[in-house]
């Protein structure tokens, strides 16, 4: 029987690392499923989904342990099941950047009842102003009855610039 684990990891960032990571996988008896891995605030952060033999985990743990672990902190965790996800809907978010934006946006996700899949947000200048813009893509869950324009509604109250524009799924 196979299990599902997430392996996180954090810490500096340089060439190799998820070769490494991707070695000690392999090597375990692992399989690779899913990833996110990113160079972020200069650190090599991510998460990856992997599939093994439940011996397999304390291999992993071994092999972690010799050849990332002075550079990496890495946590392993039993991944749960996956939930029946209701309508899966994309996001593109735009407006002018502010203290607490994330943290509006969220709340009025949370009060719909919409669950964050993933999200991804920047920064950046604006081409005209020079004004820091904050720029957002986002995959939700919709619990039953809620609207797209009831969502994009409820966003777009947070600010008169906040632009929202669903994308295809």
């Amino acid at each position: 029987m196979q299990t599902r684990i997430l392996l996180t990891v954090m810490g500096a960032d340089r060439p190799g690392l998820t070769q490494a990571l991707a070695a000690a996988v392999l090597d375990a008896g692992g399989n690779w499923l899913e990833s996110y891995l990113s160079r972020l605030g200069g650190k090599f952060v991510g998460s990856a989904l992997v599939d093994l033999s439940p011996s397999g985990v304390e291999r992993l743990r071994a092999n972690l342990q010799q050849s990332v672990a002075s550079e990496l902190r890495v946590e392993i965790v039993p991944a749960d099941e996956e939930l029946d996800p209701g309508e899966v809907v994309e996001l593109s978010l735009t407006g002018q950047d502010r203290p607490g934006i994330v943290h509006e946006i969220s709340a009025v996700l949370a009060r719909l009842g919409a669950n964050i899949v993933e999200l991804e947000t920047r920064t950046d200048p604006s081409a005209w102003s020079g004004a820091e813009m904050f720029h957002a893509r986002t995959r939700l869950t919709l619990p039953e009855g809620l609207s797209h324009a009831a969502l994009q509604a409820a966003l777009e109250e947070l600010s008169g610039d906040l632009m929202v524009d669903f994308e295809p799924a």
